[in-house]
């Protein structure tokens, strides 16, 4: 049965709704931990390391994912993660021992997010798009952040007036009855129910020859497994890249909302700054995410990563004159720019390393970026134990932006492949 639309947009709309559950499902951790805490009297970091402990594992499962993902398809890998998430979920509310935390919490959530989030949604629905790729995978992403605005405050509701057990054992029932049955819908390429990306009619014998994306053919006909891709430059200059980009992420996510309360501000304007900065990465990562497809997907990392340390220097300044515009400041460049990067993050590493090994490249690409995302926040609360201060961890920041920004253009996919506003180049031969 032909549908009056490309079905490649109902994989968008079923990743749509899996991020706003599956990853703002994890998040909710954070409105679940204080009355934890209060419950059984346990130490923060003992309590808090329950989410830890599920960054680690998820970086342990991500080039597993990848594999699964090229074997399996994503059917398979979507519905393995929402009977991990939902059964982590469920399990959670039966709780006595710290330890349950971190089997239900860490391993079990933990292990269910990778497939549900950036990593295992990036593994497929770049194959549906090529001249949109940017615009689909922004689209697509932006679910997490009407997630945090609608399902978050709904669960703290929960919480307030039923305790959070019931609230936990809610999320887990979402999960299931809401994302078992629309990953079902997912496919992992267009040519397997016989489409082409973007929706492109079959070409005839008398249609135009499609103009070719392809600017380095040689590299382009490699037939891309994991253990080439480890010998070479690009490889390293992504993992490099990724590292830094979800180092400067968290970095910042983790420590703004106790920064903004240190240098004075109150408790609702810091609550509000982080819930904007997720509000304003919906328009944010749309926008660039389409406008990749236009100029390529260097410059939108490097504008993201420009966001990010212009949003460190804000805080920098505000430390010396803590007013609002500079707050704004912050907000703005982080949500609007720096949110950019998740709409280009699975299209760089399709367009370098296309083929069908590129779940397991992908996914062990991913296990640097989920590095960075850990030493960020690590690094941050480090030095500032060390020197009672975020400035100097907020300047290493800024470096740790450009170093991001340069290494994506080491990497330099457009050498590889071009993307839709650029293919006048390929044609005329640079």
């Amino acid at each position: 049965m032909r549908l009056p639309f490309f079905y490649g947009w109902m994989i968008v709309a079923v990743t749509f709704v899996t991020m706003a559950i599956g990853v703002n499902a994890r998040t909710a951790f954070s409105l679940f931990f204080p009355p934890i805490v209060s419950e059984f009297g346990w130490e923060r970091g003992i309590t808090a390391g329950a989410f830890s402990f599920g960054f680690i594992v998820s970086g342990g499962v991500s080039p597993l994912i990848g594999r699964l993902m090229d074997r399996y398809g994503p059917r398979a890998v979507m519905e393995l993660g929402v009977a991990l998430m939902g059964s982590g979920l469920l399990l959670a509310p039966l709780t006595t021992q710290p330890w349950h935390l971190y089997l239900t919490i860490g391993v079990l959530v933990g292990a269910g997010s990778v497939c549900l989030g950036y990593s295992g949604q990036s593994l497929f629905v770049p194959n549906w798009f090529i001249r949109r790729r940017g615009l689909a995978m922004g689209l697509a992403f932006a679910g997490v952040g009407i997630g945090s605005v609608t399902l978050l405050p709904w669960v703290q509701l929960m919480i307030d007036q039923t305790g959070w057990r019931t609230a936990c054992t809610a999320m887990g029932i979402v999960v299931l009855v809401v994302l078992a049955p629309i990953n079902l819908l997912l496919r992992m390429r267009p040519e397997d129910i016989g489409l082409l990306p973007d929706g492109d009619a079959a070409p005839t014998a008398t249609s135009a020859k499609p103009v070719s994306n392809i600017v380095d053919p040689v590299w382009a006909a490699t037939d891309w497994t994991l253990g080439r891709a480890l010998r070479t430059a690009r490889f390293w200059w992504i993992c490099l890249s990724y590292f830094c980009g979800l180092y400067i992420w968290y970095a910042v996510q983790v420590h703004q909302t106790k920064f903004l309360l240190d240098i004075g501000f109150s408790a609702n304007v810091a609550v509000w700054a982080l819930g904007v900065v997720s509000l304003l990465g919906i328009p944010g990562q749309i926008w660039l995410g389409h406008l990749s497809d236009r100029i390529g997907r260097e410059w939108i990392w490097a504008i993201s990563c420009l966001g990010f340390a212009i949003c460190f220097a804000a805080l920098i300044a505000l430390k010396f004159a803590p007013v609002l515009p500079l707050v704004y400041l912050m907000i703005v460049t982080q949500g609007v720019l720096g949110y950019g990067l998740t709409s280009v993050l699975g299209a760089v590493v399709l367009e370098i390393f296309q083929g069908r090994h590129y779940g397991s490249i992908f996914g062990t690409i991913m296990l640097a970026a989920l590095a960075g995302g850990a030493a960020g926040p690590w690094a941050t609360g480090f030095l500032f134990d060390r020197y009672g201060s975020y400035t100097l961890a907020f300047a290493i920041g800024i470096a740790v932006s450009a170093l991001s920004a340069f290494a994506i253009w080491q990497a330099s996919p457009r050498k590889i492949r071009a993307v839709a506003g650029q293919l006048h180049k390929v044609r005329g031969g640079g």
